[in-house]
């Protein structure tokens, strides 16, 4: 939630004016000096607190906050004690104080400005005036009571938007667990399909040809010869479903499905794997996102296990007519390019440029020893279909 300190400070409009406000005040003040006492004794010092003044509150930029108004209020009091017009520069100074102050803190330094105020304008008038004492604090509690408002009313809209974001969370755990209930719904009615019942017909020929085997060898040896023929049907089924299956992370986009695995895998290493995203993400298909996907764990897993370099930058690019996936890394490279990596992510490297190019891409590495790896795969964009005439 916005922290109550800087309500203000956000509003860049209301910034603007008071500068413009304080600016104004000041040369205001010190023309009416200049115009009731002419150039006396006081009026360097006058001329010198206000340029002073101006000059403190143009370094907002430089100065600390808190150390900045504090200059301003004690360069204010003391051009107010010298000429007491300038008591009007309060009025942005207060807010001010409160852009920059906690609200009650704040609210004690506006009071020590009322407070001076009043006492240097009754002063002047010689006498105790109820307008010269109820005039400042009037306009000192409608400032701090439009801030407050101001403030519970942007921390109330700020509430709002912290449970809009909750819900937008809510909902998107929701739909996720949704998608994978989806998923396994589907890949169950695959196996269902496919395998469970692939797996019951060669059963039910081997029993037949165990009852035929000496009685009917020659049909018995049928039986065999089909079971393993619905064996290897049922086995390239299982590739199928397996290629087809869509790891649960691309629910949220290829992206982030690439940063939540990097970082899982980083998770305990000393490497440093970032994430760069070039081009507007575009929608791949789940085979194309599912092959960029494992690729990529399986070239940061082997950089996390066998390189010892201490960064690696996977870099998707989405190209008019490709998109393109780089792993490069800074570790000690490979003693030679044909090096495999780990077969039990990806099944090495022929396993990753096969499936590669079965969807039309290649696989390109490069690496001297000592001067980190490079990995790039590329995936041709299927382009659309001509309009017809």
């Amino acid at each position: 939630m916005t922290s109550t300190k800087a309500l203000l400070s956000q509003t860049n409009r209301l910034a603007t004016a008071l500068h413009a406000a304080l600016v104004v005040l000041v040369l205001a003040s010190a023309i009416r000096y200049l115009t009731g006492h002419g150039f006396g004794d006081r009026a360097p010092w006058v001329l010198v607190g206000a340029a002073l003044l101006l000059a403190t509150y143009a370094a907002y930029r430089v100065l600390p906050d808190k150390l900045w108004l504090a200059l301003l209020v004690l360069e204010w009091c003391a051009l107010v004690l010298l000429a007491p017009s300038f008591a009007w520069c309060a009025v942005p100074l207060s807010f001010v104080a409160l852009r920059v102050l906690p609200f009650r803190p704040a609210c004690v330094v506006v009071a020590g400005m009322v407070v001076v105020t009043v006492v240097q304008w009754s002063r002047m008038a010689d006498r105790l005036d109820p307008t010269i004492v109820l005039g400042p604090v009037c306009i000192a509690v409608l400032a701090v009571g439009a801030y407050r408002a101001l403030e519970r009313d942007a921390l109330a809209r700020q509430a709002l938007l912290d449970e809009l974001h909750a819900a937008e969370g809510d909902l998107a755990d929701a739909q996720h667990q949704a998608g994978a209930l989806a998923e396994r719904a589907r890949l169950s009615r695959e196996i269902h399909d496919s395998v469970a019942q692939g797996l019951s017909s060669i059963n039910l020929l081997l029993q037949a040809a165990e009852r035929e085997w000496d009685d009917r060898p020659e049909s018995a040896r049928g039986h065999a010869a089909q079971a393993a023929a619905t064996a290897r049907d049922g086995l390239d089924e299982v590739r199928r479903v397996v290629r087809d299956l869509a790891p649960a992370e691309l629910a949220a986009g290829l992206p982030n499905a690439l940063r939540k695995s990097c970082e899982r895998l980083s998770a305990h290493s000393e490497t440093t794997v970032r994430v760069v995203v070039h081009g507007e993400p575009v929608a791949l298909g789940s085979e194309v996102e599912t092959a960029f996907l494992r690729t990529a764990r399986g070239a940061v897993a082997n950089v996390l296990e066998h390189s010892a370099a201490t960064e690696a930058v996977v870099t998707l690019t989405y190209q008019p007519d490709a998109v393109v996936l780089d792993v490069v890394d800074n570790g000690r490279g490979l003693p030679r390019i044909s090096a495999k990596m780990d077969s039990d992510r990806g099944h090495g490297l022929a396993g990753i440029r096969e499936r590669l190019k079965q969807l039309g891409g290649t696989l390109v590495l490069e690496s001297e020893p000592g001067e980190g790896t490079a990995l790039a795969a590329s995936i041709p964009l299927k382009s659309p279909p001509p309009e017809r005439p």
